[in-house]
């Protein structure tokens, strides 16, 4: 029941003239923590991230947000393993970089600066078992790479 009312809202603020547009928060509610980068060189980046690991946070992600703090991004968990994965920017405001992440934290792909309202799938190419994303421009900013090490009690 709970899942089906969250479905009527997102629907309804999704159909209402410019209701999308002036949401501003999420319509579902997000668990946080702290996330880690690991750079070949040896760097470290912090971040604090919302964790999407239901349907319905992974379906809602960061759609209707107009911004983020530059050090913060959300986590997008996926059950039943690793499997090529697929994301968009439908109702997207902000441009984003999308890591792709192994089981091991391993990033294996990176798309960058991903256009906000596009229905292009975003592929990762390969199995994954998350996605993190970031503002557009961190991972050039900080030389995130593939190959890099995401930590997080998520990941082995």
């Amino acid at each position: 029941m709970k899942r089906l009312l969250s479905l009527v809202i997102l629907l309804a603020a999704m159909t209402l003239p410019g209701a999308a547009l002036a949401q501003s928060g999420p319509l579902v509610a997000f668990g946080t923590g702290e996330l880690n980068i690991e750079t070949a060189s040896g760097e470290n980046h912090s971040f604090q991230v919302e964790i999407a690991e239901t349907p319905d946070q992974r379906a809602q992600g960061l759609m209707f947000r107009r911004q983020m703090a530059a050090e913060a991004g959300m986590l997008f968990l996926f059950e039943g393993g690793s499997q090529e994965r697929a994301m968009w920017m439908k109702n997207t405001l902000i441009p984003l970089d999308m890591l792709f992440i192994d089981e091991a934290g391993k990033i294996v792909r990176i798309e960058q600066r991903t256009v906000p309202h596009s229905l292009r799938a975003i592929r990762s190419g390969q199995p994954v078992a998350a996605v993190l994303e970031l503002n557009a421009g961190t991972t050039s900013r900080l030389a995130i790479e593939p190959g890099d090490r995401v930590i997080h009690p998520a990941f082995n």
